[in-house]
């Protein structure tokens, strides 16, 4: 039996980091909204005869091989995949990832990557979860992974695909579904690499730390980032695109206001040249501190700001909206 599956990443466009646990019951109305993207990771599974386990990785031409899934428990290379192989207590298998995001992209690699995998081995168990009860374990195993709290909104794009909102209340977590010209929103974003990779669980426990400690500052920003997605959201359903790039220009404003290490001098640079060349707004995807930013702007000066962020060292990421989420060979 070979088994293959693949997940989308995600662009988010407001309200990001107030999805970690329990930053968003401080904050009522909470919410985050994100796009799944045609950027995809993939895990492959091929029977073996031996018994063994092999884990290889296309991107880090890393590998691990173990005799028994329970070696697998304190295996400092390839951690994410190899806690997850131990979570299943897989046997007899090679594990093969790739990914089709650059390392430290801040589009959501990881999680997508976590759940096409986690997918691939469920299938290979032949266990049976429910979608909330497959992405709770890939949550789990990636907050053992990095050894900080993780948030909730980069495992639903890449199980459910779409563009949608991520409400968060005492009550749970509920995904709602928007209805947005994909089309229209598309020939407004420019994707691109900035390529300086970045930590977004190192980046979003000291501000989920300060958060906790009382910090009126931080408390502060997250009341804006709460109000402002609320904001994008009216904006996206409607269609009104002007409304839309003002709701980003404000949310990477809140953003950046949240820790000094959130936007850096390459980053200011290259969204300066975007707004030269006619974006509206832009932000960087993620916690921030590198990895993708996006620009925002009228179809018509796509190209010139396409150009500008190339000529400010930014590398394009060709994409597009994605309706469907994971896929199972």
């Amino acid at each position: 039996m070979h088994i293959e599956t693949s997940a989308p990443t995600r662009i988010d466009l407001a309200g990001g980091t107030i999805d970690i646990w329990p930053l968003y019951l401080f904050h009522d109305g909470a919410q985050t909204l994100n796009a799944a993207i045609s950027i995809r990771a993939s895990a492959r599974i091929d029977p073996r005869t031996d018994g063994r386990i092999v884990i290889q990785s296309e991107d880090t031409a890393v590998t691990v091989e173990a005799d028994d899934w329970r070696e697998l428990r304190h295996q400092p290379r390839l951690r994410l995949l190899s806690l997850l192989v131990h979570a299943f207590a897989a046997r007899g298998i090679t594990l093969t990832t790739s990914s089709e995001s650059p390392a430290g992209a801040g589009i959501a690699g990881s999680s997508a990557l976590n759940v096409a995998v986690c997918a691939a081995l469920a299938q290979w168990q032949r266990k049976h979860y429910e979608p909330e009860a497959l992405l709770q374990l890939a949550m789990n195993v990636e907050a053992q992974t990095i050894s900080v709290p993780t948030g909730l909104q980069d495992y639903r794009p890449a199980l459910y695909g779409g563009l949608a909102a991520l409400e968060l209340d005492v009550e749970g977590i509920r995904r709602v579904p928007l209805h947005v010209d994909f089309a229209e929103l598309e020939q407004r974003i420019v994707l691109c690499y900035t390529g300086e990779p970045r930590n977004s669980g190192t980046n979003n426990w000291e501000i989920t730390k300060k958060h906790i400690d009382g910090d009126r500052h931080v408390f502060d920003c997250f009341e804006r980032i709460r109000d402002t997605a609320a904001t994008m959201r009216e904006a996206l359903v409607r269609g009104d695109w002007e409304a839309v790039g003002r709701a980003i220009d404000e949310e990477w404003d809140n953003r950046k206001r949240l820790a000094p290490g959130v936007t850096t001098p390459a980053i200011d640079d290259m969204i300066a040249r975007a707004r030269r060349a006619g974006a509206t707004a832009a932000k960087v995807c993620g916690a921030g501190g590198g990895g993708c930013l996006f620009a925002y702007g009228p179809p018509n000066r796509r190209l010139e700001i396409q150009h500008a962020l190339v000529d400010g060292g930014a590398r394009l990421l060709p994409y597009r909206f994605e309706h469907h989420g994971l896929v199972r060979g």
